[in-house]
């Protein structure tokens, strides 16, 4: 185990990379957007981080992250969602059912932050009938250099079922994001490819 496994996980974030040109162009993920992804974690808690490349500008992805009341307009795993209190602000809480054949039926999520200007947004469980109590993620984006394409980095902290190890629950949480974040692109490259 690691000595320091949160400053361990936040420098991972900052110097993992993705390939934004055909030369091979790397770009770090800034500080400004990696602070966002500091989480506490408690010792019975796990957290990680996705990286998802996206060759579409963050005027066209932002748009479909920032729906808090339709998930499931890249979410595949999301069978519906519907807004039980507020209007999309801050404090929001929806209620999202997913889909047969995954190990929950719904879950009640609170948006904890939506930043147009910096282009976060983070939600919290809240309630439901699954193992991800007290789920927290963040999403930020961010221009590659270029400014023709986006970076998005989906962080999140949850606590370890009984019975399960760190690296089991990670794995388990890991896919679905990235699942989540491959389809975003499908769907923002897509966008870009019509127009």
């Amino acid at each position: 185990m690691l000595s320091n496994p949160q400053s361990f996980f936040i420098e991972r974030i900052k110097t993992t990379t993705t390939t934004t040109t055909a030369a091979g162009a790397t770009t770090p993920v800034p500080d400004a957007v990696a602070r966002y992804h500091i989480h506490p974690v408690a010792p019975d808690q796990c957290c990680s981080a996705v990286i998802q490349h996206i060759a579409a500008p963050i005027s066209t992805v932002w748009p479909v992250v920032r729906r808090f009341d339709a998930p499931q307009a890249y979410k595949h795993f999301v069978k519906s969602c519907h807004v039980i209190v507020g209007n999309g602000d801050v404090g929001t809480l929806r209620e999202i059912h997913v889909i047969s054949g995954l190990p929950a039926a719904r879950s009640t999520e609170r948006l904890e932050i939506l930043d147009d200007e910096r282009h976060v947004i983070s939600f919290s469980v809240v309630d439901g009938d699954h193992r991800l109590a007290n789920y927290r993620s963040v999403t930020t984006l961010h221009p590659t250099p270029d400014g023709d394409g986006t970076v998005v980095v989906e962080s999140y902290v949850v606590d370890v079922p009984p019975g399960n190890t760190d690296e089991e629950t990670c794995v388990f949480v890991d896919t679905i994001v990235k699942c989540n974040l491959q389809s975003l692109a499908q769907i923002a490259e897509n966008k870009i490819r019509r127009n």
